[in-house]
């Protein structure tokens, strides 16, 4: 990681760039990025969003995080919400911070970005814990989150338009540590 620097990101003047990234990322399509880029437009009219990116010596920005306090009416808590109420664990939603997205660059996986991202996001919260979402397979995202003390609180869930279920994770803050 000593050719990335990690530090705050002005999201909605390089939503394009983090959009970039995370199409690389996660295999969107032009339609998917527009959708996606008027949410993240959207969030960060929420009270407390913020974000972080990666960037190269350059400028490039090759991952970024963002996130946000948890608010019940916002679209995904009322999507998960009858998952963790049926487990009688919906408190997660509240006084939790959301990790809305998180995204590496696939060149530059691996490397400890996306927990330098979600740690540094995180660190700053004021909330007692953390909730997620995470396509729910085995993968290396679904890895770090575990190592960072997440675990799944809800699986299987279904968002609208989605093809495949995700995990609904949660942690108490701070994140552990390495």
């Amino acid at each position: 990681m000593d050719d990335v620097a990690v530090g705050p990101l002005d999201l909605a003047a390089r939503v394009d760039d983090a959009l970039a990234v995370q199409a690389l990322a996660f295999g969107l399509s032009d339609d998917e990025i527009a959708v996606r880029r008027h949410i993240v437009l959207r969030h960060f009219g929420c009270p407390g969003a913020r974000a972080l990116g990666a960037t190269t010596p350059a400028g490039r920005l090759i991952g970024f995080v963002y996130g946000m306090p948890n608010d019940r009416t916002h679209w995904w808590s009322t999507v998960v919400e009858p998952y963790l109420r049926s487990q009688g664990i919906d408190h997660w939603l509240d006084d939790s911070f959301t990790i809305t997205e998180l995204h590496v660059h696939p060149a530059y996986q691996g490397r400890g970005i996306g927990r330098s991202l979600i740690t540094r996001i995180t660190d700053e919260a004021t909330q007692p814990r953390s909730i997620l979402s995470a396509i729910d397979v085995e993968s290396p995202a679904r890895a770090l989150y575990r190592s960072l003390g997440y675990r799944d609180i809800a699986r299987r869930v279904l968002f609208p338009s989605a093809p495949t279920p995700y995990a609904v994770m949660g942690a108490p803050l701070p994140l552990k540590r390495h």
